[in-house]
């Protein structure tokens, strides 16, 4: 069973009855987002926009003997039988 990663955010009773009073009437500050979320919030939206366009663009870049040749390999790697 994986650990769980969490700590505990609001140790003292006082600061947690507050946080949930906050979250129950929306009073709750928003936090800024860190840098890490800020970077990964960008690489979605960018990997987001070439996967898009990715697979058209390598298919019209591809000759129909090259495109031939890459399918055979993927079909005899799908059925190649397994090693032991």
């Amino acid at each position: 069973m994986p650990k769980r990663t969490s700590t505990r955010k609001n140790a003292d009773a006082n600061q947690l009855a507050k946080s949930i009073l906050d979250q129950v009437t929306g009073d709750e500050p928003e936090r800024p987002m860190t840098e890490a979320e800020q970077r990964s919030l960008a690489a979605r939206l960018l990997g987001s926009l070439g996967g898009k366009k990715g697979g058209k663009a390598r298919a019209k870049a591809l000759s129909p003997a090259k495109r031939k040749a890459i399918a055979q390999k993927a079909a005899a790697a799908r059925w190649k039988k397994p090693t032991d």
